[in-house]
């Protein structure tokens, strides 16, 4: 008995020992990182959303707003920039005194325009009214289904994040400090677009902003577009006040992204946008003028530099030749002008968590995945969602079932965790979510996707027989054809279009027998369509399409998209990429290759000294860059690649290129001993014969949902119901070990790839940027080139084991 009774003390001794231990830990992890129990991280990816969404939408600790209006703020160099700046207030209009986080977005799109909708949209009673509305609103099974697409931004949290001004985070205990950059707005100076002395400003904001006494020092960006582009380089080596950014759909190559993709002047986006921002900062502030405090210096700087750029516009569209070019086009084809710099990012210098929301049909959709690879910050700390969305519909489709919760929800939490540290589980969240065109919301640990692998497939003249529309009916297949030449020429075609849509920032994306189908357009271009696919296929990452063409002019112009064809015949745009053949230049060092030599990603880099002269009657190969992709090919539908001579209105080669095409015929020469073929990357095989059956990597998991309302209808054209194998509805609750998907296993020339998990867990610290892969000589003839891994340009996930979110 007294053996017993020792061991009894002894026991409770132990115990009380563990008890005191475990308590003095939780201290200490409460001392050093603050959980809100109000917001405890829930177990599912599904209550994480419905946590999320109900502390934004719900009442919050400050009843109202104070707005200090057109605060001066004088930068290093005397101009003055004016910000509106946004505290939380008790009831009755008394703003809080405590020092709290901050919030800055820098705008060139006008601050009271910004504050005039947020005016509108802030009222939280207005605000649930309009996503009643517009949730109500079922288009499907009309010719206009893509309005309802644009529509649903206002329910995925578009206004407040692209503003870069949520009334519902103020009341959350935010300050909020909107700022016109300088020469736009009410701010002084000229307009320096995207330039040195604009990134300064924006970082002597931040500083100015971490000083102020409402402040407590600890300082994140909001905005979208233009707002959305400064947080990234505000992130580069960033100051120390800045501790989080969620920019929505920015970008970080302009002058590949919209100013010239492919030496394609942005004809459509350019001048809508240069028109918003010039009118814009013309408005003066009436109420100034009024009281007598006109700010007389403003008038000055805005009769100095009435229109910005439009001098770049005008000369890239009417100078006829590269002999004597004007300064400002000299300039945007000088890799080293300080313009090129402007609109250069450098993703792989920020040091500051940052959320980034992208869409597959965006005019950065070419900077969304590439921007987020080259992030050098673990899972965890950088999160990635792209939507099928345009530039105009940033969020919608999401907070509905099977989708991530809203861009303002999402932008809630992780402020909160980065700058009130709340564990409330958003660094587990993803990292990657994206839309897989034709299929469903689904989360990845990285992209692309693991298993995929780049394989080629062959452009042969032999018709498909799936269209009697196209200049030419041709077909994808596994083996070079015989050898032909087409000829294609300019047209007005594409003014029906997807890239027309993509130009225009999702304007014409209403008309789905443009921005859904692509038979329209295809009535001017080549099309090689694929036979039916047998099984499931998803592509996933970048895509290079190898012509070797013939001019009858010095110079051309190629357009090309990647097409899903359902099988009512219906063609969908999933990407697209577009190059003028004097500017084929690939730079190696900023370019990937398949271990087999095969271009990937290649990068052309768009200067005068990169020209690269075209001989009527003489071969030229050509590698076009298509943005990155998640798609996936149901059984019964088909690959298609149109092939056009021009992508007008969505761009026009620069003036002195397109001179010398003489907008002549151009040709495709197929040739078995030079082939012409799309370098895809796949989990299976195209083509598979009957009695070898494929196998695919394992499939992706289905995206965690955010509330339970009615899903909007993706942005893609109808076709015959299929049998999903992904369905949106379905909600994984995270687990201890990677899900494994019920499909064959990975194939053979492919690493065993984990399946991707609802929930990841972020995991350890990674090092920076991998190195892209080795540059061998490209490999253009002989037969199917081998099966080759995809080359990876970001940092890979290998360890760190799935938890439950917030544990």
């Amino acid at each position: 008995m007294r053996l017993y009774r020792v061991h009894g003390l002894a026991a409770a001794a132990a115990t009380v020992v563990v008890v005191l231990t475990v308590i003095l830990v939780v201290m200490a992890q409460s001392a050093r990182h603050h959980v809100d129990r109000d917001t405890a991280p829930a177990v599912s990816a599904a209550e994480l959303g419905e946590q999320w969404t109900a502390l934004h939408d719900g009442p919050q600790p400050y009843p109202e707003t104070q707005i200090d209006k057109d605060v001066l703020i004088s930068m290093s160099d005397g101009v003055v920039l004016k910000a509106d700046v946004y505290r939380p207030a008790a009831a009755g209009g008394q703003a809080e005194t405590r020092p709290l986080p901050t919030i800055v977005t820098m705008t060139p799109y006008s601050k009271m325009m910004s504050s005039l909708i947020d005016s509108a949209m802030g009222n939280p009673e207005v605000r649930q009214w309009t996503m009643d509305l517009v949730r109500r609103i079922n288009l499907s099974g009309t010719p206009i289904s893509g309005f309802e697409d644009l529509l649903h931004a206002l329910d995925g949290g578009t206004v407040a994040t692209v503003l870069g001004l949520d009334s519902q985070l103020v009341r959350a205990g935010y300050t909020v400090v909107s700022v016109d950059v300088r020469g736009t707005g009410q701010s002084q100076g000229l307009w320096d677009t995207l330039g040195e002395r604009e990134q300064l400003d924006t970082r002597e904001v931040i500083e100015w902003s971490a000083r102020q006494p409402w402040s407590n020092g600890r300082v994140a960006m909001s905005g979208g577009s233009y707002a959305g582009i400064n947080q990234l380089r505000a992130a580069e080596n960033a100051p120390k006040p800045l501790q989080a950014i969620f920019p929505v759909e920015p970008g970080s190559d302009l002058m590949r992204d919209v100013v010239a993709p492919g030496g394609g002047v942005g004809v459509t986006f350019l001048p809508l946008w240069l028109n918003q921002v010039n009118q814009a900062k013309l408005m003066p502030d009436v109420q100034a003028m009024l009281n007598g405090t006109f700010d007389w210096q403003w008038l000055s700087d805005r009769m100095a530099d009435p229109a910005t750029n439009y001098d770049l516009l005008a000369q890239a569209l009417l100078t006829p030749s590269l002999r004597n070019m004007p300064p400002a086009l000299a300039d945007a084809l000088d890799e080293k002008s300080a313009f090129r710099q402007g609109i250069m990012g450098h993703p792989e210098k920020i040091t500051v968590p940052t959320f980034v929301y992208g869409g597959w049909h965006d005019i950065f959709a070419n900077s969304a995945t590439t921007l987020y690879n080259d992030i050098p910050l673990p899972p965890g700390r950088k999160q990635l969602i792209v939507g099928d969305t345009y530039h105009a519909n940033p969020g919608a489709g999401t907070g509905t079932t099977g989708a991530p919760p809203r861009l303002d929800v999402l932008q809630r939490a992780w402020f909160d965790h980065w700058l009130k540290d709340i564990d409330n589980g958003i660094t587990d969240y993803g990292p990657v979510i994206v839309w897989e065109q034709g299929g469903a919301w689904v989360v990845l640990d990285q992209f692309p996707q693991r298993g995929m692998t780049h394989r080629r497939v062959y452009l042969s003249s032999a018709p498909s027989g799936t269209t009697s529309d196209s200049v030419h009916d041709g077909s994808l297949t596994e083996h070079p054809g015989a050898a032909d030449q087409l000829t294609v020429a300019p047209g007005l075609t594409n003014l029906c279009s997807r890239d027309a849509a993509q130009g225009s920032a999702g304007i014409t994306g209403a008309l789905d027998m443009c921005a859904k189908d692509s038979r329209i357009a295809e009535r001017n271009g080549l099309t090689f369509t694929s036979d039916t696919i047998a099984e499931r296929t998803v592509l996933s990452g970048p895509i290079n399409v190898h012509l070797n063409t013939v001019h009858d002019a010095e110079d051309g112009y190629w357009n090309v998209t990647v097409n899903d064809v359902a099988p009512d015949g219906t063609s969908t745009v999933l990407s697209t990429g577009q190059l003028t053949a004097s500017m084929r230049a690939i730079d190696e060092a900023r370019s990937t290759r398949s271990p087999n030599g095969d271009l990937t990603a290649p990068h052309n880099p768009l200067t005068l000294d990169s020209v690269q002269q075209v001989v009527p009657g003489q071969p030229v190969a050509l590698d076009i860059a298509v943005i990155p992709i998640q798609a996936a090919l149901e059984p019964g539908h088909r690959l298609r690649l149109d092939v056009f001579a021009g992508n007008s209105p969505k761009a026009l080669a620069f003036r002195p290129m397109l001179n010398n095409t003489e907008l002549k015929p151009q040709h495709l020469a197929l040739d078995p001993a030079a082939p012409s073929f799309v370098n895809l990357p796949t989990d299976r095989p195209l083509f598979v014969s009957p009695d070898q059956p494929a196998q695919a990597a394992p499939r992706s998991a289905v995206a965690p949902t955010s509330q339970q309302v009615p899903a909007p209808r993706p942005a893609q054209a109808p076709t015959p119901p299929t049998v999903p194998t992904t369905t949106p509805h379905q909600v994984p609750a995270p687990t201890s070990q990677p899900a494994q998907a019920q499909v064959p296993p990975a194939y053979p020339t492919t690493p065993p790839a984990p399946a991707p998990r609802a929930v990841p867990a972020a995991p350890p610290a990674q090092p920076p940027v991998a190195p892209r892969q080795a540059q061998v000589p490209e490999e253009t003839t002989g037969p199917a080139a081998p099966e080759i891994p995809v080359p990876t340009t970001g940092p890979v996930t290998t360890t760190g084991q799935p938890r439950v979110a917030g544990n």
